[in-house]
């Protein structure tokens, strides 16, 4: 009899537990696939969804000039030096008012 005691509510609780899963699955405000119904309806009824050319796994490039330009960015060409500022002290030029 302690057993059923015992068993009883435990059975009861599980019961009532899958009930409230099903309930807390519904919302009472507005889900982020809201307004995609006629979006999903068409891409539902199209034979082939997906772009042709997203079967083509062999992507085109160089990988010569990919290494060039991965190596240009770890190691950049050094910075050309500043130009030269030359100022114009002395006596070229210069009159002195006689």
């Amino acid at each position: 009899m302690s057993r059923n005691r015992i068993l009883i509510p435990i059975l009861c609780a599980s019961a009532l537990s899958g009930c409230a899963a099903d309930y807390l699955n519904h919302y009472d405000s507005v889900t982020l696939a809201a307004g995609d119904t006629q979006r999903y309806n068409s891409l539902a009824q199209t034979v082939d969804p997906f772009n042709p050319a997203s079967r083509n796994t062999h992507i085109e490039g160089d990988g010569a000039r990919a290494a060039a330009v991965a190596h240009s960015y770890k190691f950049p060409p050094p910075p050309p030096p500043p130009p030269a500022i030359t100022v114009n002290v002395g006596g070229a030029g210069v009159t002195t008012g006689q």
